[in-house]
């Protein structure tokens, strides 16, 4: 017999989990620019949003990401809580992971 796979909700606590993770694994580009950048290169797994992004800067990140099959993943948290998550004194907008 078949083996049923269930489909798998992410909450709000595995995606800041993984954030996390992401974070201390210390292969992350803070900055929109810095994402676009990557995801032209093609160097880029993830990317995150925060909250409160600006539109132009989701829609340029969600075609590149779309163009070169990267997630897009969008937090619950504004950027000043993000950047505060990457322990950082400034606000982040986009943050992408690099492969």
């Amino acid at each position: 017999m078949a083996k049923k796979t269930e489909a798998k909700t992410v909450g709000v606590d595995d995606v800041t989990a993984r954030f996390k993770r992401d974070v201390q694994s210390g292969k992350i580009l803070y900055g929109a620019e810095q994402a676009l950048k990557g995801l032209r290169n093609g160097s880029v797994a993830r990317v995150y949003l925060s909250s409160n992004c600006a539109k132009e800067f989701a829609s340029d990140i969600r075609r590149y990401a779309q163009l070169s099959s990267t997630e897009v993943i969008g937090l619950s948290y504004p950027n000043d809580e993000v950047g505060t998550l990457c322990k950082k004194p400034f606000s982040i907008s986009v943050a992408a992971v690099q492969k």
